[in-house]
């Protein structure tokens, strides 16, 4: 990708554009549309003439290879053919994946509903349900050109590129690194007292809000971020509240889960050591994508120095927790 293309990755992305390339699958645009949260990639609400609106994701050039796209396509399709309520991309002449003038597209049935409750134990035995579903279909095939959720990707990597770049205040820097390297000491140690842990496909963006719910019933939606990794991955980011609350939150949701697979409780350990990742991962990520106009304008604090003695304060309590972790499996 040249550089042009790297620093303004959705030019001419405009409407006409947009319906310009859901137009040339067949489909008959009503003029509408809307412009839907996403910052990775663009994604659209498309009214149709004489059909119920889609949703069209246009993916981040350079980002994922199409065989990585196809797998996520692939993934999302099985867990909706097993009878997940899960939102898969529309095939057209038998593809998922289109192209239309130099950018990636896929579309989507759309799919209404609200994040689910937080802490509710109902809520979380169907979603302990429809997790144990999703892995034991997840677990029984295997990635190819996915990620892998491993320490080097989501730790090392993003606090390099936060220091070689200059990201943090001169004098915060020391303070960073070194609390960096204690944090990824004890999630090494963390990710040894796991053992040799099973991994499998996973959604593995398994927050609230990619999960829609509905009827009393569990939406997943942005498959996106599948990859390969522990099924705790999964669980941890439904979890709520202090430990004790957290402690039975985890219990609702192996309730549901264990009727479809078994839970292994040596992913316990890596609870923190993941939520651990998540934040390297997370501040790495806006750091990488500032060339693209969207960031700054979604993340203008990122450059501030309060932010970062945030982040700072974040690794001293994430360190902490990491040296006395409090999560079980309730009595």
């Amino acid at each position: 990708m040249s550089a042009a293309s790297r620093d303004t990755p959705f030019a001419g992305l405009d409407p006409d554009a947009v319906l310009d390339a859901v137009e040339s699958l067949g489909l008959h645009g009503d003029g509408r549309v809307l412009a839907l949260n996403s910052y990775e990639n663009r994604v659209y609400r498309i009214g149709l003439e004489d059909a119920a609106p889609v949703v069209a994701k246009f993916y981040r050039p350079g980002r994922w290879s199409d065989e990585a796209i196809g797998e996520e396509h692939a993934f999302a399709t099985e867990l909706r053919n097993a009878g997940l309520s899960v939102v898969a991309p529309l095939a057209f002449a038998g593809r998922t994946l289109h192209h239309h003038r130099g950018h990636r597209f896929a579309l989507f049935p759309l799919q209404g509903g609200h994040a689910p409750e937080p802490g509710d134990r109902d809520t979380l035995r169907q979603l302990g349900r429809a997790l144990g579903r999703l892995h034991a279909i997840g677990a029984a095939g295997r990635f190819v050109h996915r990620a892998t959720l491993d320490i080097a990707a989501f730790g090392e990597a993003p606090v390099e590129f936060l220091l070689d770049h200059d990201w943090l205040p001169p004098e915060l820097e020391d303070n960073f690194a070194g609390l960096c390297d204690a944090v990824l000491d004890r999630v090494e140690r963390a990710f040894e007292l796991a053992g040799d842990i099973a991994t499998l496909r996973l959604h593995g963006d398994c927050h609230p809000g990619n999960i829609l719910w509905r009827e009393g019933q569990a939406h997943f939606v942005d498959l996106d971020d599948c990859l390969t990794g522990p099924a705790v991955q999964d669980l941890w980011m439904l979890l709520s509240g202090p430990p004790h609350e957290q402690r039975a939150q985890l219990g609702w949701l192996l309730e549901g889960y264990t009727l479809f697979r078994d839970f292994d409780p040596r992913e316990l350990h890596l609870v923190e050591a993941l939520r651990a990742l998540r934040m390297l991962h997370f501040n790495g990520w806006i750091a990488r994508r500032w060339h693209d106009p969207a960031f700054p304008a979604a993340f203008p604090w990122f450059g501030e120095r309060r932010h970062w003695e945030h982040v700072i304060a974040q690794l001293q309590e994430q360190l902490d927790a990491l040296q006395e972790p409090t999560l079980s499996l309730p009595p």
